[in-house]
């Protein structure tokens, strides 16, 4: 498996983790008891955070791989180019 699909594996768990804690934190507010608790309320943050940081890497991607195979064909300088009319 490359690094690009484990991520986007990770990336994937990550969501389902951050879809429950969301999940969570709306079921904990319908409960009209006041206020959740600071966890139940900042749950959500660090699995956003992850989301961000993998999403980011997976949006550039084929951004850096295109670069990567421009760069790799470059022609050589001074080498033949096309012929002059």
């Amino acid at each position: 498996m490359s690094a690009g699909a484990g991520i986007r594996r990770f990336h994937r768990w990550v969501l389902m983790a951050f879809t429950l804690a969301v999940i969570a934190n709306f079921v904990a507010r319908s409960q009209g008891a006041g206020n959740p608790p600071d966890w139940v309320t900042y749950a959500p943050l660090p699995p956003l955070a992850l989301l961000l940081l993998t999403g980011l890497y997976l949006f550039v991607q084929p951004y850096l791989q295109r670069l990567a195979v421009r760069s790799s064909v470059r022609p050589a300088p001074g080498g033949q180019g096309l012929p002059h009319a």
